[in-house]
């Protein structure tokens, strides 16, 4: 079992997909491992390094959903239509208003 430092965002970002699949394989390994030594009644230092874990691969999956939804951003860039979780959130009050050429069209027929 590998003693690892807290995962930097940073880093994480210039990696590429496979290293970071890899990094969580370890990640999550390491993970198993320290809770098979907590129900051996292991070490505090031992139990303390779970939530460091943990929260590892949580920054991991974050980096690499945003690496996934930045890539699908830029393939939807100049198309028509866009899936609902890119677009803007908004208010639903906001996203249901008239856009400024539809008001601009409907003065005109008034």
């Amino acid at each position: 079992m590998a003693q690892h430092a807290k995962v930097r965002p940073n880093e994480l970002r210039s990696k590429s997909k496979a290293d970071m699949l890899k990094k969580l394989e370890e990640l999550k390994r390491e993970l198993v491992d320290l809770r098979v030594h907590k129900a051996n009644n292991g070490s505090a230092g031992k139990l303390s390094r779970i939530s460091v874990v943990r929260k590892s691969i949580a920054r991991v999956l974050t980096i690499m959903n945003e690496k996934a939804r930045q890539n699908l951003r830029e393939f939807y860039k100049d198309k028509k239509h866009k899936p609902l979780d890119l677009r803007p959130k908004k208010t639903r009050a906001i996203r249901r208003q008239l856009t400024k050429a539809s008001v601009h069209a409907t003065r005109w027929i008034l």
